[in-house]
C-alpha cells in the first residue's frame, strides 16, 4: 500500500508496537520514535520495542517510548526492516506472531508483513514516515527531531548519491518545526571518540585497494575491537569512513560478528549496483540489503565480496 493508505490503516488501530532492526541505525530508530510520538499525538497508545543492540548514540532518543515487558499489542509495525534476518532476537518473537504493517524503503523488501508500505525511491525510510505522518496534520517538533536524524544519517548528512531534492525538502520542513537539527548534526557527524579515531587509523593502515583505488575493502575483526577497547558506538557507521578516500567509487566494510559471521556494508556510486552485489551473497533467496550479514570468517567474506563485485562488473 502507499503511504496514504498506511496512514489511514494506522489511525484505525490502537495499542501499537513498533519494531526496529538489529544493529540499529539512525533511520530505523528515528522512524520508530517519530512514528510513535505522532501516534501518541493522535491519541493512540504506542510503544517502541526495546532493541538489545542499540548503542548509547541512539538510546537517548528512545527514552519515554520503550514498551514494557508485558506489552500485549493489537497491531505490530516494523520500520526500515527489509528482511526476516534483520529482526532482533526479541523482534523475532513478534515476527512469528505476525507483523501487521511493514514500512520500508529497501528494494530488497521480503514482504513478510500482512501489509507493506514500500517506496524504494526514498533516500531514507524517514522520508516515507514523514509523508505518512503529514496525513494526520503538521509534524510536531517532538516528532521532527528523530525523523531528521533518520533522514540525515541514512544520507550521510545529505552526501550520499541517494539524496534527492525531495530529501532536502523533507529536511527543511523538519528544521522549520524548531527541532535541534544543528545539535543532531554535531552529535552524529562532527563528534568522534578517541577510540573511533584509532579505529579509523587501523582501517587506513590495513584496507585493500583494487582497480587503481576505485574499490576499497576494509575489515575490522573482533580482535581489533578488543585491542582498541572499542565499543559498538565507536564503530557506528564506520562504513561511511572508507568511502571518503579520494578516488573510491565502491567501498566495503567488513565487521566480524560473534558467532562466526561477518556484516558487510557496501557503498557505491552509479558505477556499480550494490543491491546486485549483495544479492549474490544471499544464497538465492531475496536479496539482502547492502549491509547484511554473511557466514564465515573475515578472510572468506573479503574473497566473497570481491568475487561478487567482479561478477556484477562482468555482467554490466
Amino acid at each position: 500500500m502507499e503511504y496514504r493508505e498506511a496512514a489511514a490503516l494506522l489511525l484505525r488501530q490502537n495499542d501499537i508496537l513498533i519494531l526496529t532492526h538489529k544493529r540499529p541505525d539512525g533511520d530505523t530508530i528515528g522512524c520508530a520514535v517519530g512514528l510513535c510520538q505522532a501516534l501518541r499525538e493522535q491519541g493512540k497508545r504506542a510503544w517502541v520495542l526495546p532493541n538489545e543492540d542499540a548503542t548509547t548514540l541512539f538510546t537517548p532518543y528512545l527514552e519515554g517510548y520503550l514498551a514494557p515487558e508485558d506489552i500485549q499489542p493489537a497491531f505490530v509495525v516494523s520500520v526500515d526492516i527489509a528482511g526476516t534476518n534483520l529482526f532482533t532476537p526479541t523482534g523475532e518473537g513478534w515476527l512469528r506472531q505476525g507483523i501487521d504493517l511493514a514500512i520500508d524503503h529497501h528494494p530488497s523488501q521480503e514482504y513478510f508483513a500482512k501489509e507493506t508500505c514500500l517506496d524504494a525511491g526514498r533516500a531514507a525510510c524517514g522520508e516515507l514516515v514523514y509523508d505518512l505522518i503529514r496525513q494526520w496534520g503538521p509534524v510536531s517538533r517532538e516528532a521532527a527531531l528523530p525523523l531528521y536524524v533518520a533522514v540525515s544519517t541514512d544520507t550521510g548528512c545529505f552526501q550520499y548519491s541517494n539524496t534527492t531534492a525531495a530529501t532536502h525538502g523533507v529536511a527543511a520542513d523538519l528544521m522549520d518545526t524548531g527541532s535541534d537539527a544543528q545539535g543532531a548534526n554535531k552529535r552524529h557527524f562532527r563528534t568522534k571518540s578517541l577510540k573511533r579515531l584509532k579505529l579509523e587509523s587501523l582501517i587506513v593502515d590495513t584496507m585493500d585497494l583494487h582497480d587503481g583505488g576505485a574499490i576499497a575493502i576494509a575489515a575490522v575483526s573482533l580482535a581489533d575491537m578488543a585491542r582498541l577497547e572499542a565499543t559498538e558506538r565507536d564503530a557506528e557507521d564506520i562504513a561511511a569512513f572508507v568511502g571518503q578516500l579520494e578516488g573510491v567509487h565502491t567501498s566495503v566494510t567488513i565487521r566480524e560478528l560473534a558467532g562466526g559471521a561477518c556484516k558487510l556494508s557496501v557503498r557505491t556510486d552509479a558505477t556499480l549496483n550494490a543491491t546486485k552485489v549483495c544479492a549474490l551473497l544471499g544464497g538465492g533467496g531475496p536479496a539482502p540489503p547492502p549491509g547484511g550479514p554473511v557466514p564465515g570468517p573475515v578472510e572468506e567474506a573479503q574473497a566473497a565480496i570481491l568475487a561478487a563485485i567482479r561478477k556484477v562488473q562482468a555482467d554490466a
